[in-house]
């Protein structure tokens, strides 16, 4: 089984995912802009018994807004981990914070709110797929 090691920008803290994520993609939700500082953020879902903090859990910290996201970072250096998506069960760890991780994307989600149009040919989702509360309607590149 595939093991991808990944820190915080510092690297006080340190995460293992093992297996391979259940998808990946990107999020050009306002909120998911907001927290990563960039235009659309790179996400990868992987089932929680898949995800293990391997070194410096005391130095995890999280924000949570919304019941849907639990953002977890480095209190040391402010470096972003995962997301918590305890309403689909599952993690969002950053695609940039497992740097040996091929990212691979097959969909966009919250297209609609978009502030980077790509054209990739990857399905662009209004909002979320239907099994994650969304009404699965895609709009055209």
């Amino acid at each position: 089984m595939t093991t991808h090691l990944g820190s915080c920008f510092c690297g006080a803290v340190t995460i293992e995912v093992t297996g391979a994520p259940e998808v990946m993609g990107y999020c050009h939700c306002r909120s998911c802009r907001s927290w990563s500082g960039g235009p659309v953020n790179a996400f990868s879902l992987w089932k929680p018994e898949t995800v293990r903090v391997t070194s410096g859990a005391e130095h995890v910290a999280s924000y949570q807004r919304t019941d849907f996201s639990q953002r977890q970072f480095c209190a040391k250096c402010g470096g972003h981990l995962s997301n918590r998506h305890p309403t689909v069960g599952l993690i969002d760890v950053f695609a940039a914070t497992i740097p040996t991780l091929a990212f691979e994307p097959v969909l966009h989600v919250n297209y609609a709110e978009t502030v980077l149009p790509m054209k990739d040919g990857l399905p662009k989702l209004k909002d979320f797929p239907e099994g994650f509360g969304g009404t699965g309607e895609t709009m055209p590149e």
